[in-house]
């Protein structure tokens, strides 16, 4: 039985991160099964437009955010992991833009492989995040399972009217995503082949990393509508974005961030099953070249960074707030004006530059 001196995590796993969900396009067949259930008025975000999390009205002018989030390892160190597993639920509560307020740990571990000592420093990554996060771990549910399994199911509060929702975006919106791309492939490098450390620590910081400033974009002027990017890669969460608000987009290819390292593990032939999972589900609406481009943008993120739409009048607000944050502060794209939304194209093309 392995202990945490000498365990890697992401041997006992097939998948990595957020990039072990179910395709896009396989979730939209199964839920299409689900019967239409009663309407309940308090219930403010369901699941009709593919938000992050649900929010229901408590009628005082604020709601209650619920969320949950799990997956299996993505770096091999027990601790790390349970660190960005946690970081990455909890960005759901920050996404809408509210503040979490507990959270409770879902957690599957194969009993007869990983010692109690390896699954207790997972525990506690999660618990450090929580605590950074400024709420507790107040409790949980463990199962016996033959793969190691982690995440969090959160509640948040947020006023009502900062409440951000996928499907809110606005023609003409610029767009600014708050992290860079890249995890998938540099993860992918680190569990096929020889990354190196620098690169790799990297994204791992990134992905450890609160995605808090999203309660401060909310209380911002101008901000439309916002989602973390997780494992359906940008282009799968700005089509939820595109279709939730009934317009088109266009990226920025010279604008999009990636990690140090990314081009060249791209070229060695590092590229995650998930992002070839991503495109097969919705690359029919998108207009995007071949290879490194496509495959960035596609790539899964885990614990990715915040994807939002701002009126042009107040991109100046969001560009000085993450520029003083240390994040990407220019635009990486725009949701398309009403005329030129109705011309007929795909969701998302691709411009290489935002000029």
């Amino acid at each position: 039985m392995e202990s945490s001196a000498d365990v890697k995590l992401t041997q006992y796993s097939h998948g990595a991160g957020c990039g072990c969900k179910i395709a896009p396009a396989v979730l939209h067949n199964m839920l299409s099964g689900m019967k239409t259930g009663p309407v309940h008025p308090t219930l403010l975000v369901g699941n009709d437009t593919k938000d992050d999390a649900a929010v229901v009205d408590l009628g005082d002018g604020t709601g209650i955010i619920s969320t949950t989030d799990f997956f299996m390892p993505i770096v091999d160190d027990p601790h790390t992991f349970g660190r960005i597993a946690a970081a990455n639920a909890i960005s759901d509560i920050y996404a809408m833009g509210g503040t979490p307020l507990v959270a409770i740990a879902i957690f599957g571990w194969p009993i007869d492989t990983l010692s109690e000592e390896v699954a207790g420093r997972v525990l506690e990554g999660g618990r450090s995040i929580c605590e950074e996060a400024g709420i507790p771990l107040a409790g949980g549910h463990s199962i016996d399972c033959p793969e190691p399994i982690f995440g969090l199911a959160v509640t948040g509060r947020v006023a009502l009217d900062r409440l951000q929702k996928n499907a809110a975006a606005k023609p003409g919106d610029l767009l600014f995503l708050t992290k860079p791309l890249g995890v998938g492939i540099v993860t992918t490098t680190q569990k096929r082949g020889d990354v190196d450390p620098t690169h790799l620590a990297a994204a791992v910081h990134s992905m450890q990393s609160l995605n808090s400033v999203g309660a401060d974009l909310a209380a911002l002027p101008g901000v439309h509508a916002m989602t973390d990017v997780t494992g359906f890669g940008l282009m799968g969460h700005l089509l939820e974005m595109c279709q939730g608000s009934e317009t088109r987009a266009e990226v920025f290819g010279d604008q999009v961030s990636t990690f140090d390292g990314v081009p060249t593990y791209h070229a060695q032939g590092m590229v995650p099953g998930g992002t070839r999972r991503n495109f097969a589900s919705y690359g029919k609406h998108l207009d995007l070249p071949e290879g490194y481009v496509r495959d960035v943008l596609c790539d899964p993120q885990t614990s990715g960074g915040l994807l939002v739409a701002v009126d042009p009048a107040h991109a100046d607000e969001v560009k000085a707030l993450l520029a003083e944050r240390g994040m990407p502060s220019e635009p990486v794209g725009r949701m398309l004006s009403q005329e030129e939304s109705l011309q007929e194209g795909p969701t998302v093309a691709y411009r290489g530059t935002a000029s």
